[in-house]
């Protein structure tokens, strides 16, 4: 989630409608200005019990973020904290029961992207293995209770963590106990934006499945093989989902700012720290008329924040999210950025992309996206066979993207080998959590404690 800092001076108040869309115009670029920002969450557990550490004991959260600052990065506070860091590698940032997240920096192409995520890897080792500290790749803490996690101190969480129960019975579960890698992408012109965004709804669920890596709870298998996916089916109903409109014909920016203007606010930054606004209107607050800041209009910074508290499977703002994914280890870190780019970033792909998904229904999207969680790659597509199928043909798609791109490293290899993991998931029909159970079952005599085995 977004890390806020201080209102730029240079922050107009929203004055016409005109303005909510110019963050999407804004985020316009030609192809060669095209980039890649990479954002993975892992899970933080002391190597000696495996508990998840609090923000500030001795060696804990705030301490790994300070130990960061060697690095060359730079702190970032809110209310005395320490929650998050900055740096060539973009930022350093906190989930809200203390998964550590990078969100990448914008790059040029996947060569630069493994390398950022071993570089930062690489140096949370370092400061982990100073304070005991291990990292898990998963898309769940496979054995805590939300009560036995931790609360950081950011402002925002505590407004969502009050604000959750009321509006479903999963997203504190979605807060506090999971992890993800996203990727977000650059769009040409708005009809190039329509066209990522529906491919990329679309094939959500096929993400899901190749990345689904969160089969247990509490220490017990869950029935589910992305239960960080399933999470999201009742997390927040007004703010999450497959949003059919944008398939609907007339999408475009001004459709994605009226969506946005009917998601519930959680919050108004004003002074360093947030005011609790869950559930109220922004199309009040546009009026002048929202009650915690009465007569007050907003500014262009107010509607940022609010285009980053919506969590669909897509989600624009200056660029599109795609957000399907469980959190994994390095190899699958580097194959989501490679998926997308792959499927979006060549126009041959792009289109071959469209062709593959556009002829489903509404209604297969969504049963599509019910079924992947639990079923993964052997979810049925009705006419096509399953995901694995459409896997298939969607990897190979890629290959012919990620080829055309012709981007090499010093060795002369192209960006396809990124794809190598998926590949062979696709090959054997087995997903992660598929490989994670079948060792609970075996190897493990379902002690659910050897996980941490597979930490980074």
């Amino acid at each position: 989630m977004s890390t806020r800092e201080a209102s730029s001076a240079d922050d107009p108040v929203i004055e016409s409608l005109d303005q909510l869309v110019l963050p999407m115009i804004g985020g316009e670029k030609p192809p060669e200005r095209w980039r890649i920002g990479t954002e993975h969450e892992k899970l933080v557990f002391r190597t000696a019990d495996h508990r998840a550490p609090s923000y500030d004991e001795p060696g804990g959260i705030r301490d790994l973020l300070k130990g960061m600052e060697k690095f060359g990065w730079s702190p970032v506070e809110e209310g005395g904290n320490v929650i998050a860091l900055k740096g060539a590698d973009g930022a350093v940032s906190l989930e809200p029961a203390g998964q550590l997240e990078l969100s990448g920096a914008p790059l040029e192409n996947l060569h630069q992207t493994c390398a950022e995520t071993g570089r930062h890897l690489a140096q949370v080792k370092e400061i982990g293995e100073r304070f005991g500290v291990g990292y898990l790749g998963l898309g769940m803490w496979p054995d805590k209770t939300r009560a036995a996690l931790p609360i950081m101190p950011k402002g925002r969480y505590a407004i969502m963590l009050r604000h959750m129960p009321r509006v479903g019975s999963m997203g504190l579960d979605m807060m506090l106990r999971t992890c993800t890698i996203q990727v977000n992408l650059d769009y040409q012109s708005e009809a190039d934006m329509v066209k990522k965004f529906r491919v990329g709804l679309a094939l959500q669920p096929l993400a899901t499945a190749l990345f689904a890596n969160s089969p247990f709870t509490e220490g017990k298998p869950n029935g589910f093989l992305s239960y960080r996916s399933h999470i999201w089916s009742d997390t927040d109903r007004l703010r999450t989902g497959m949003l059919p409109f944008v398939f609907e014909e007339g999408f475009g920016y001004q459709r994605w700012a009226d969506y946005m203007l009917d998601v519930p606010m959680y919050f108004v930054f004003r002074d360093g720290k947030y005011i609790d606004a869950a559930g109220l209107s922004f199309r009040d607050f546009l009026a002048g008329k929202l009650s915690v800041l009465p007569g007050e209009l907003p500014r262009m910074s107010d509607w940022w924040d609010h285009l980053s508290t919506a969590f669909p499977e897509v989600r624009l703002k200056s660029f599109l999210e795609m957000r399907g994914a469980d959190g994994g280890p390095w190899s699958r870190i580097c194959a989501l950025p490679a998926f997308w780019v792959g499927l979006l970033y060549d126009q041959t792909a792009l289109d071959a992309a469209w062709d593959l998904v556009k002829g489903w229904t509404m209604e297969e999207r969504e049963a599509l996206r019910s079924a992947a969680p639990k079923l993964a790659l052997d979810a049925p597509v009705p006419g096509r066979g399953t995901l694995r199928d459409i896997g298939r043909e969607a990897l190979k798609i890629a290959h012919g993207g990620l080829a055309a791109r012709g981007r090499l490293n010093a060795a002369g290899d192209n960006e396809t080998g990124y794809l190598d993991t998926l590949d062979e998931i696709v090959a054997s029909g087995k997903v992660p959590a598929q490989r994670l159970l079948d060792l609970y079952h075996g190897e493990w005599n379902g002690d659910i404690t050897r996980v941490y085995e597979q930490h980074f």
